[in-house]
């Protein structure tokens, strides 16, 4: 494992946003979804592809908040500009289980 130092990790700006809309991603080359996700109204709403259709339902999704990065180049995937990551961790049989708080948070507050 790489180890990094404080101003690296400074340099990542990680964010709390609400999924205020969840769609199908058919063009997808895996199986994902199309987030909107609310980060407050410092960052507004970005779009993110999601590989997330394996532990999660559309419906499941509305008004789950998340963990994303936010500060990374937009990435054109397909049809959509993805503005964000949001993150997650990778199950034993490749899944992804979203990073998400426990307790309700502010969009758009950043991880510190």
């Amino acid at each position: 494992m790489q180890t990094i130092n404080w101003p690296d990790f400074e340099k990542v700006e990680l964010r709390i946003g609400t999924v205020i809309r969840a769609e199908e991603f058919p063009e997808a080359r895996r199986p994902a979804y199309i987030l909107h996700v609310d980060f407050g109204d410092e960052l507004g709403i970005k779009k993110s592809s999601a590989q997330i259709t394996e532990n999660y339902s559309l419906q499941e999704l509305l008004n789950k908040q998340v963990v994303a990065v936010v500060n990374f180049p937009a990435k054109q995937i397909g049809p959509i500009m993805s503005e964000c990551l949001v993150t997650g961790f990778y199950k034993q049989d490749g899944s992804v289980v979203l990073a998400v708080p426990d307790q309700p948070v502010n969009n758009g507050a950043k991880l510190g």
